[in-house]
């Protein structure tokens, strides 16, 4: 399946943290906090303006980026688990 988001929303995929201390514990997912990072998989094509064209969105396809905790509604698409979310939700782009 598809999915391309629309106006200014974004298509994010949470990136998984390592699950081990520096000191080799291993940290089980109950006590683990979801990560607040992710990659973009789909982005809408941005949003109308006052004369009726896009205004393009700043993240891209492929961007790590930085969102709140809280941030995005949870779908799941070809069997993954993605969150969607506009784009004012993302604090920023990590390079």
């Amino acid at each position: 399946m598809k999915f391309r988001p629309l106006h200014d929303r974004v298509l994010v995929e949470r990136v998984k943290e390592d699950t081990k201390t520096a000191g080799g514990i291993i940290i089980p997912d109950t006590a683990t906090e979801k990560p607040s990072e992710g990659k973009v998989v789909a982005v809408g094509p941005g949003t109308r303006n006052d004369d009726g064209k896009f205004t393009a969105l700043d993240v891209k396809k492929g961007d790590r980026v930085l969102f709140g905790k809280w941030g995005g509604t949870e779908v799941k698409v070809d069997g993954k688990e993605l969150l969607i979310m506009k784009e004012s939700d993302i604090m920023g782009i990590i390079d």
